[in-house]
C-alpha cells in the first residue's frame, strides 16, 4: 500500500500539473477572499472566514476530480494496471494507496490556508475569528474532500479516458454535496420529508460541523460514504 502511495506521489509532483493545480488552488481562493468585491472579507466589516468555507468546497469540487482522474484510467490506458496485479499487492492495497496519496496531496492544498486564519485574525480589531468555528470547519472540509477523493478514484476505475473520469467524478461530487439539499428545497417535501432528504447530502453534515461541534453521527456518515466508494472501487477492480 505505502510503495503504491509512494508512486503515485511520485508520479503526481514529477511534473508542473501537481503544482500549478494547488497554486490555482490558493491563489483562487486567496482572490476570493481578499480581492473579489462581494467575497473578500473587507465588504463585511468583521473578522470571519467564513466566506472560504463556503467558497473553498466548490473549488475543491473541480481540483480534486483534476486530482483523482489520472488514478486508474492512465493505469488502464497504458496497461500498467496489469503489471500491478503480478506484484504482491491486493486489490485494497493499490485502492488504499492510491486514495491516501490524492487525499495527500489535497490536504498540502489545505494547509497553507491556515495562513488566512492568522491574517484575518491580525487584521480584526476586536475579538476576532470564532476559532471553535474555524477549527470546526477546517474538520469539515477534511471530510469533505475525504469523500471527494474516494469519489474520483471510484470513477477513474470505471474508465481509461482522465477526461471522462474528470466530468464523471466532478457531476457525482456535485450531485452528493448539493443535490440532496436542492430536492430537499422542493414544495412537496415542505412537510418534514426534506430535513431527512437534506441529511442524504454531504452540506448537511458539512455545515453541521462547522458550526464547532463534532457530532458522531456526522463523522459516521462521511466515513460510511468513504467506505462505500472505496469498496466499489474495490469491487469494481476485481471485475476486471
Amino acid at each position: 500500500m505505502w510503495a503504491i502511495c509512494k508512486k503515485e506521489l511520485r508520479q503526481f509532483f514529477s511534473s508542473l500539473t501537481g503544482y500549478i493545480a494547488i497554486i490555482v488552488f490558493l491563489l483562487l481562493n486567496g482572490l476570493l477572499l481578499f480581492v473579489f468585491p462581494g467575497t473578500n472579507i473587507f465588504d463585511f466589516g468583521y473578522s470571519t472566514l467564513a466566506n472560504f468555507f463556503e467558497l473553498a468546497p466548490w473549488i475543491l469540487l473541480l481540483l480534486i476530480p483534476a486530482i483523482t482522474m489520472r488514478s486508474f484510467s492512465d493505469e488502464f490506458r497504458t496497461g500498467t494496471f496489469e503489471i500491478l496485479q503480478t506484484k504482491p499487492l491486493t486489490k485494497w492495497d493499490v485502492v488504499a494507496g492510491k486514495y491516501l496519496a490524492s487525499l495527500f496531496v489535497v490536504l498540502i492544498a489545505l494547509l497553507p490556508t491556515i495562513v488566512y486564519l492568522f491574517s484575518v485574525q491580525a487584521l480584526s480589531s476586536q475579538n476576532g475569528v470564532d476559532v471553535g468555528a474555524s477549527i470546526g470547519s477546517y474538520i469539515g472540509l477534511f471530510f469533505l474532500a475525504a469523500v471527494f477523493v474516494a469519489i474520483g478514484i471510484c470513477c477513474s476505475s470505471f474508465t481509461n479516458n482522465a477526461v471522462v473520469a474528470f466530468i464523471a467524478s466532478a457531476f457525482f461530487c456535485f450531485l452528493i454535496y448539493s443535490g440532496f439539499n436542492a430536492i430537499g428545497n422542493v414544495p412537496s417535501f415542505a412537510a418534514g420529508a426534506d430535513y431527512y432528504i437534506e441529511m442524504l447530502g454531504i452540506d448537511f453534515h458539512y455545515r453541521s460541523i462547522s458550526r464547532g461541534v463534532i457530532d458522531t453521527r456526522d463523522l459516521i456518515y462521511f466515513l460510511s460514504i468513504i467506505f462505500f466508494f472505496l469498496i466499489f472501487t474495490n469491487r469494481n477492480l476485481a471485475k476486471r
